[in-house]
Formats: structure tokens, sequence, C-alpha cells
């Protein structure tokens, strides 16, 4: 119920600031994320010996999305600037038995909580951009709650017992139908409000079948999103990775999925543009 409630609050609020925030709030919002989920993770690798410095980490992110918004075109440049910065920031603040674990600890972290996560702003940016990310955000919700149900009655060979032991391939198949489905809602409910010229939900400037094939390719890389952080997370020896959101574990267990699904997103549309 814990779990219901969350998502009940939450996914309106989501919604609402992709169709009617604007950029710069949107930007805050995804900063302010992916700060709360990098100090998660950082906690992760001081399990595994490592003590990073997190205000710095912290602040390379908020710079990092901050330039994005100012500098969308160098934004590739500040990052492998800031890795630097972190790089030598550990070479001199770090003991040197610990340089390696710290160095590394904190440039991964800016990688995964923070260049894997601009994709959401720029996509509001783009041509159609609402509608890409709640095409975006309701596959990845769809597809892990249709998971979870396929799972709990139809579950019984494992997907990755190793990284995550209650996954199971009735789950991935129910996760990727799901994806699909409400792929399909988006786009009959989407064409039903093109009749009174509604422009906020509109996916017309692609073929249906191309919706529905994207779906499956994010709905994959959500999947696998999440597995990924359950390794993490195993590797950590910790079950979640925090208790701020009730019955959710961590801001870093509900945005696992999104870590690889908005990138891989990104990159299908810039292809799509390109080819």
């Amino acid at each position: 119920m814990k779990r219901v409630l969350t998502a009940l609050i939450l996914a309106p609020l989501v919604l609402a600031l992709v169709f009617f925030g604007p950029m710069w709030l949107i930007t805050l919002v995804v900063a302010a994320v992916a700060m709360l989920a990098a100090w998660e993770f950082l906690a992760l690798t001081e399990h595994r010996g490592a003590r990073p410095p997190r205000i710095a980490v912290l602040a390379a992110i908020a710079a990092l999305f901050a330039g994005n918004y100012q500098w969308p075109d160098e934004t590739l440049t500040l990052f492998g600037l800031l890795c630097i910065v972190l790089l030598v920031y550990c070479t001199f603040a770090s003991p040197v038995e610990r340089a390696l674990t710290d160095a590394t600890s904190s440039v991964f972290a800016l990688f995964y909580l923070g260049l894997t996560l601009i994709p959401l702003p720029m996509l509001r940016e783009a041509t159609n951009g609402p509608s890409l990310l709640a095409f975006l955000f309701l596959t990845v919700w769809a597809g892990d709650t249709t998971a979870m149900y396929a799972g709990r009655m139809l579950g019984e060979r494992k997907l990755a017992p190793n990284l995550s032991p209650n996954k199971t391939w009735a789950g991935a198949i129910g996760s990727v139908v799901g994806a699909v489905a409400v792929a399909g809602i988006l786009l009959g409910l989407s064409s039903y409000l093109e009749q009174w010229n509604s422009v906020k939900l509109s996916f017309a400037d692609e073929a249906w079948w191309y919706w529905l094939l994207l779906a499956v390719v994010v709905n994959v890389a959500a999947q696998v999103g999440d597995l990924a952080e359950s390794a993490l997370k195993r590797s950590a020896g910790v079950k979640d990775s925090g208790t701020l959101l009730p019955g959710h574990g961590g801001v870093l267990d509900r945005i696992d999925a999104l870590l690889l699904a908005a990138p891989v997103l990104w990159y299908a549309q810039v292809i799509r543009l390109r080819f």
C-alpha cells in the first residue's frame, strides 16, 4: 500500500511538471533527483571501502546540469572537465591508499547519476518534448507495474538470480507487454486529442509501429538498468539504496530504470533524425 500511495502522489506531479513546467524548473528538479540518488550511490561505495568526496561530487553534478541548461552543445566537454576536476581533487584530498577507489567512485557517480539523466531536460526541449517524456515515464512505470504482478502470478523461472532473485522471465515478458499496451493507449489518446486541436500530447510525427517498437526498446533498457542497479547493491551488500520513498526504498531504487531508458530514448531520437 505504501508503494501504491507513493506512486499515486508522485506520478501526477511528474506529469504536471512534464507538460506545464518551465525548462529551468525541470532542469532543477532533475538535478536535485540526480544529486539525491548520487548521495545514496556514494553511500553504497563506502560499503566497499571507498570514501568519495560527496560534496564535491554533488557540486560536479549540479555544475553539469547548470552547464547543460546554459550551453547544451558543450555538455560532453563540460563532463570531461568535471571528471578531470574530480580526479585531481581525489588525488590530493584522499589518502594515497584510497585514491583509486575514491576517484573511480566519484567519476562513475558523475556519469551514472549525472550524464545519464541529462537526456531528460534535453528531450523536453526537443520537438514535441512533453510527449516524449510522457512516453518515457509511462512506459517505464507500466512495465515496472506489470512485471511485479506477472512475476507474482506466473513467475517460476528466474531471470537473473545472481543479480536480482525476485525477477522472473514471466515478469520480464509482462513488463514488455505492459509497456507496449501503454504506448498503444497513448497513441489512441493522442489521436483523440488531436481532433480537439490539442498539441500537448501528439505522436503524429512517426508511424504507429515506430512508437510500439520504441516502447519495446525503452522497456528492455529499463529492465537492464534495474538489473544493473541491483548488481551494484548486491556488490555493496545492501537491499535498498535508501529509505526516502516509502515502499520504494531510496531515490536510486526508484529511478534505476530511467538511468538507461532515458539515454536509449534520446539516442533513438537522434538516430531517427539523422537517418
